[in-house]
Parts: C-alpha cells; structure tokens; sequence
C-alpha cells in the first residue's frame, strides 16, 4: 500500500467542505445519526478505499469495509459503510465517492489490460508512465499497483531513461555506444533505459547494448522485427513497447515477441460507477 499522508486526504475533503455542509444545516439535521453506503454497480477492481477510509475518519465517523485495495468486487457488492452524524456523513460523501470511482476506474482498467496481455503471456508485464492527472499521483500509484501493474518511472530522478530530447543536446545524439558508455559511468548502479523512435534507431541502440531499450510508436509489424533482431545483437537487453498502448491496442501486439509494456491510459479511464446512499440510522 502507498503510503498517503493525512495531510493530503484532509487537503482532499477542504476542496469540497471548507464551510461545511450548507444544506445539512439550513435543514437542522446536522445532529442526527445516520449510515452512508457506497456500491460498486459494475464491479471490477477496487482501489481508493484505504484513502477513502482515512478521509472519513477524519470526520469522526465510523467506517467499515467490505473489501481491500486490489481485491475483484462483483457488480452491485457493497464497499464500505460509514456511520455517525448527519452533517459529518454529508461532508464525507462526495469526497470520498470522487477518490473511489476515479481510483478504482485505474485500477479496473489496468486489471482489464492485464488480464488481456496474461492470457498468452502469463508473465508479461504493464507500466505506467508518470504522466498521472496533476494531483493524482499518489492514488493513482496505488490504484496501479492495487491492480498488479507496475511504476515504470516515479520520476525523472528516480531511473536513467535517455530520450531523443537528451540526445539532441549532446554532440552526437547517434552515439549510442558513447552515450550509454557514459551514463553507465556516472551511474553505475542504474540500468541504462534508452528510447528509440525508428527501427533505425532501435537497431543502432541495440547494437550499443543497453538494458533495456523502449520502442516508442512502433507498428506491430516493426515490433516484431526489431524483437528477432534483438535476441542476436544484444541478448540480454530487454524490450518494452511505448507509445499508443491501450486496452484496445494491446491485443494487437501480443504475437510481436515483447512482453513489457508501457502506458499511461489507465489514468485516463471513466471512472467506476459508484452509488452512495445516506439515511438515518436504523437504530435512532
């Protein structure tokens, strides 16, 4: 589980509720107890429960899940209960409903691209980018790897990936060898992950054998071509596929030879459909 600090899930609920729930206390209901639900009408995977928890708990309310992150709901399964004051159940809901649909629209659309890649590769792998939604990163993190997915890069200190935008300010942006030679050099506990835009370029990377070399918008066809080069010039070097790799596109790459993919649109996925009920509480 990613770790989110209270500070952010508090900042979360001030978005919506700095001055409280208007209608509650026009109604003077703020005082009576009552019980929120929220239900997965699609089912699928969950994610945002952890953070949506701690959201509530904020309010003092009483919280109880019926599933954990990364665990499959089936369609209309209850999620999480939340109990305490009306104006407390009523400053929680719609952030929390934001947190969980969003979240778990990721992680059910990267659980769906993996169940895809897993039928004819059992252990193929899925990568998403860091180009997450401004302010989403840390539950979109979590909703990734809830799914079984992966962080290609947290961010741009965190690997060594060289882009043809480093290249173009180097002297000699084709000198493969040079350039991997050196940042192999100057950070000797990396693995060296270069881009390649053309199958020219894949080939002149390859060569040069770094660890793992992307393919960046290439067609099936030249995947495929680039991936039986590869295995005779640079063995130990892994492929992955970038660029354009969705739900839809996946399947069309499977038969290609590469078995890493990478991605960045699971962040853009609808999000789940997520029914929120709140009433007073049976036992008032």
């Amino acid at each position: 589980m990613i770790f989110i600090p209270q500070a952010q899930t508090d900042a979360w609920l001030l978005e919506d509720i700095a001055q409280g729930d208007l209608t509650t206390r026009a109604l003077g209901i703020s005082l009576r107890p009552g019980r929120m639900t929220f239900v997965h009408r699609d089912g699928g995977c969950v994610s945002g429960l952890a953070a949506a928890t701690q959201m509530l708990h904020s309010l003092g309310l009483t919280v109880c899940t019926s599933f954990r992150d990364g665990e499959h709901a089936q369609p209309d399964r209850l999620l999480l209960t939340a109990s305490g004051s009306a104006a407390a159940l009523h400053q929680g809901w719609k952030a929390a409903q934001n947190i969980i649909e969003w979240s778990c629209g990721v992680s059910n659309e990267m659980a769906s691209m993996l169940a895809i890649l897993h039928k004819r590769h059992p252990n193929g792998h899925i990568a998403c980018t860091r180009k997450t939604i401004p302010g989403t990163k840390l539950l979109a993190t979590q909703a990734v790897l809830a799914a079984g997915g992966l962080i290609h890069r947290a961010g741009c200190g965190e690997t060594i990936l060289l882009f043809a935008n480093h290249r173009r300010f180097v002297h000699d942006g084709h000198d493969w060898f040079g350039l991997i030679s050196k940042l192999r050099q100057a950070a000797p506990e990396k693995k060296i992950v270069v881009e390649a835009e053309t199958p020219e370029e894949a080939l002149s990377a390859l060569a040069a054998e770094p660890d793992v070399l992307q393919l960046d918008k290439f067609t099936p066809e030249q995947a495929t071509d680039i991936a039986a080069r590869a295995s005779r010039l640079a063995p130990n070097c892994k492929l992955a596929l970038t660029g354009g790799i969705t739900r839809t596109s996946l399947e069309r790459y499977l038969d290609c030879g590469i078995t890493l993919f990478i991605t960045s649109s699971p962040y853009y996925a609808p999000p789940a459909d997520i029914q929120v009920r709140l009433g007073p509480d049976t036992a008032e």
